[in-house]
């Protein structure tokens, strides 16, 4: 499509030349308060939103012409700061990074700002940055942090600002993550199509759904095969490298090691591949290791490791679309994205 008008100028802009609303309008063919309600993120009881097409060519063109929403003159039509805060227990956790650039991008297709802060999981931490936050005058809220139990969000919640989870869920509270549950499914069937029956579990944080659900599924699978899992078979860790190696070092300490160990987190798995070698055991052949979430590493170390992929963009994105129908008050239910098994060198048939 033509986004230029006469002698390749844009039509109504600024007086600094810059796209403007209306510049977006007539370029769209539609009227300038529906470009605002797309971008601007105006909602409401009686604002009749536009349609998927119309949405789409919007935001095209907006991109196109480099329109970017004055978050002053939007704060004072709507009354509201334009800004989403997030909370995670660490940005540096490549997965948590991932989903917070699938925020970061849907945010600014809203007309949205969002920023981040880390909680490193801690409670006390939690809290304080939530205040932290809401004292900034946020519209609305995302957390990738929460507790299985949901007690502090029940508090959020009382406060009264929007706010939906991220990669974890709690309690009732609308939620955007991988179908965990399946996914340890699917790591499980794995290993018992390999043959493996003898098999532990390195289990992440006892309060994160992420770990649970994982875990659940995978012994689910495996006592429907008529194979119980030792509770001693399932250890807890932190969902990094050093907990996945003191987890596995715990696991092999057992008096009977297993021929297979399922991690629910990617990190965790890579710290019980160094224990395993730092044990004299081969990797993929002595003892299979299946991860969890298909991080870019995965596919890179020495022994290419088996994991199940979670969407870990889409989240992000998801979270933000399910956040603007809460804003825009529409009841809201929480939704689980597919994961996929992706099956490499370090996990092979068990002799």
């Amino acid at each position: 499509m033509t986004i230029r008008g006469e002698e390749g100028r844009l039509p109504y802009v600024d007086a600094s030349g810059r796209a403007t609303l209306r510049t977006v309008a007539e370029l769209a063919g539609v009227h300038v308060s529906t470009v605002s309600r797309v971008l601007n993120g105006s909602t409401g009881t009686g604002v009749r939103t536009a349609g998927a097409s119309t949405t789409e060519r919007i935001r095209r063109i907006a991109l196109e012409v480099g329109y970017q929403p004055n978050p002053h003159a939007t704060g004072l039509r709507t009354r509201r700061s334009q800004l989403i805060g997030v909370l995670v227990p660490r940005l540096v956790d490549i997965v948590l990074a991932t989903i917070y650039e699938g925020v970061e991008e849907a945010a600014a297709s809203f007309g949205f700002s969002a920023f981040v802060a880390n909680t490193g999981d801690d409670p006390v931490a939690q809290r304080l940055r939530t205040q932290m936050v809401l004292a900034r005058r946020v519209d609305a809220m995302i957390f990738g942090d929460a507790y299985i139990d949901g007690t502090f969000l029940d508090d959020v919640a009382h406060q009264g600002v929007p706010f939906v989870l991220v990669s974890r869920r709690a309690s009732h509270h609308p939620s955007v993550t991988c179908d965990d549950y399946e996914g340890g499914r699917l790591a499980a069937q794995h290993l018992l199509e390999l043959g493996h029956r003898n098999v532990a579990v390195i289990a992440g944080e006892p309060y994160a759904s992420t770990g649970i659900d994982r875990t659940a599924g995978f012994v689910d699978t495996f006592a429907e095969a008529g194979i119980t899992i030792a509770r001693s078979k399932v250890v807890h860790s932190h969902f990094d490298t050093p907990g996945g190696r003191d987890a596995m070092q715990q696991i092999l300490a057992s008096r009977r090691r297993p021929t297979a160990v399922f991690a629910t987190n990617d990190f965790a798995a890579i710290g019980a591949m160094g224990a395993l070698r730092e044990a004299g055991l081969q990797v993929g052949t002595d003892v299979a290791v299946v991860g969890y979430n298909d991080v870019p590493l995965a596919g890179s170390l020495p022994v290419p490791l088996t994991t199940v992929r979670s969407p870990m963009h889409d989240m992000g994105v998801k979270a933000v679309h399910l956040l603007m129908k809460r804003l825009g008050g529409e009841e809201v239910e929480s939704e689980r994205l597919t994961p996929l098994l992706v099956v490499r060198e370090s996990s092979q048939p068990n002799p």
